[in-house]
């Protein structure tokens, strides 16, 4: 079995959250990445913030949301999501791996979201449970 932790911001501004479609995924995620050896947890949501989305982001809340879930596709492989709370100043330039980016309204997200966006933005209160 193999583990891979990612991490990532999460952005709401006026009810709407960041989000994108990048690399190999079609479907609307939080920005973020798997954790390398170098990095802790909160080094990853600074780097892929600004490697996906061209942000520099600052934590508003220290307790992330965690959540696990299997790797789609790949039974062998657990994958667990640990997002903070954040926010950035200044506009998006969104990096080469980036092919749509969006603030989506919380109240009207479409179908094709991963299943890591409805909880987190239950546990930072955005949505009610």
């Amino acid at each position: 079995m193999k583990i891979i932790t990612a991490s990532g911001p999460v952005i709401v501004r006026d009810n709407k959250v960041l989000l994108d479609k990048s690399g190999d995924d079609d479907f609307w995620k939080f920005c973020g990445g798997k954790v390398s050896e170098s990095e802790n947890l909160k080094e990853t949501a600074i780097n892929r913030a600004k490697e996906e989305l061209g942000i520099d982001i600052r934590f508003l809340d220290d307790k992330p949301f965690l959540m696990y879930t299997p790797k789609p596709g790949d039974e062998k492989i657990d994958v667990l999501l640990v997002h903070y709370l954040a926010d950035f100043e200044g506009e998006i330039f969104p990096g080469e791996i980036v092919k749509e980016w969006a603030w989506l309204d919380i109240d009207n997200l479409p179908s094709d979201i991963a299943p890591n966006i409805i909880p987190t933005l239950e546990y930072f209160e955005f949505i009610g449970k």
